[in-house]
């Protein structure tokens, strides 16, 4: 009896460092995604779950997933994430809105595939019986107090699915899931052009601005009439400047012409038909140029310097051309480089830098093709907490 007890104590002993380092690493792991300590019952069982798994590649992901039952996941990780999104500084200190509440609830629920963001008819508001003020597509404070009383946004009763064409009145074409919420129309669809919109959906879900798919061997025949063919009174500037990004930009920015955000009511406008007065701004500039009609876009960028961009990545584009915004969503959700600008984000949310070397970069091409499996942005949290995890 007293050998057996002596060679059980052995085996602990064995065995003590090695459950210490899976405890730092579920701690890591935990602090990350969730971004504070676990308590101590969620760490004992997601070092168990590392231990008991073999410390595969599989049971670290499963403990990442018990890392993002914690409610600061949703409520704080992913926020921090997609607010800089919705407005034009980029700001991360900016209240709850309908852009980043459908975000966090389209990661959660997983019943939309993520490259559906662009497109779908979703739109996730507060629950019935919490007391908020009423949804409306004329003000915030609906989010703004579901914010304010730090409920858990991963709670199904809490933050619950709905329709913008049910909410807002918006019939099914005018719909683009994130593009048309409120946030998103109050920051992009603002008086000009509409340009902003396809900008800022390059910037923050291709992760790339204008300047980055300049190409100046484009076709200018969809150039609108306010952009001057001779800045200056020199046309090198707009050969060899302006149509690098207008050639490729106006065709695909065509898909908003009926869509506006009205300042006055406090929210979007869609007008099916009848495209949007802002599009006729400065007609006098060049009145040879392109005259919207409708909005029936095109993507130029298929073809030329701007094939890297990898249309037809996923499994729903619509081959390069459409009408309205939503197909002009599928379009770029659809793209290798929105599938790997949503990866390159979360690595850096999880693993709290950039890709820096072979070895990083490697893992963000692996992780980029598991997502087109289900286009699914919490197995990319796991795999990046699985790669981040530490010695």
């Amino acid at each position: 009896m007293q050998r057996l007890a002596t060679a059980v104590l052995g085996a602990l002993l064995i065995c003590a460092p090695a459950l210490a380092g899976d405890r730092e690493q579920a701690h890591r792991i935990h602090d990350r995604i969730a971004g504070v300590p676990p308590t101590t019952q969620v760490l004992d069982d997601m070092a168990a779950t590392i231990f008991s798994g073999g410390r595969t590649q599989q049971a670290y992901e499963d403990a990442a997933y018990m890392a993002m039952d914690n409610k600061n996941f949703y409520g704080v990780t992913l926020k921090n994430l997609a607010v800089p999104w919705t407005n034009r500084d980029q700001d991360l200190f900016a209240p709850l809105n309908d852009y980043v509440a459908t975000f966090i609830g389209v990661v959660r629920d997983e019943t939309i595939p993520f490259n559906e963001i662009l497109a779908a008819d979703v739109l996730y508001v507060g629950g019935g019986g919490l007391g908020l003020p009423g949804y409306s597509p004329a003000s915030n404070n609906h989010y703004e107090e579901l914010e304010r009383r730090d409920l858990d946004l991963g709670d199904q009763s809490v933050l619950t699915p709905a329709t913008q064409t049910g909410l807002n009145g918006i019939p099914a074409e005018g719909v683009a899931g994130l593009l048309t919420t409120r946030a998103a129309a109050q920051a992009f669809f603002i008086a000009g052009t509409n340009r902003a919109m396809f900008r800022f959906t390059m910037l923050n879900h291709l992760c790339h601005d204008m300047e980055e798919v300049k190409d100046i061997t484009g076709i200018p025949d969809r150039i609108r009439q306010d952009v001057s063919r001779s800045p200056g009174g020199d046309s090198r500037v707009f050969m060899n400047g302006c149509i690098g990004c207008h050639a490729g930009m106006d065709p695909m920015a065509q898909a908003f012409a009926y869509h506006d955000y009205d300042d006055a009511a406090g929210q979007m406008i869609y007008t099916p038909g009848t495209v949007r007065p802002k599009y006729f701004n400065n007609d006098t500039t060049f009145k040879f140029g392109y005259v919207t009609p409708n909005d029936n876009w095109d993507n130029y960028w298929r073809e030329g310097p701007n094939r890297w961009i990898g249309w037809d990545f996923g499994p729903s584009s619509p081959g390069g051309s459409g009408t309205g915004a939503a197909s002009l969503g599928r379009e770029l959700g659809n793209s290798e480089a929105f599938a790997r600008c949503q990866v390159k984000k979360v690595f850096k949310a999880v693993c709290l830098r950039d890709p820096a070397d072979g070895n990083d970069i490697s893992q963000i091409e692996a992780m980029t093709l598991s997502f087109r499996n289900g286009y699914r942005i919490k197995q990319v949290v796991a795999e990046a907490a699985w790669y981040c995890r530490g010695d």
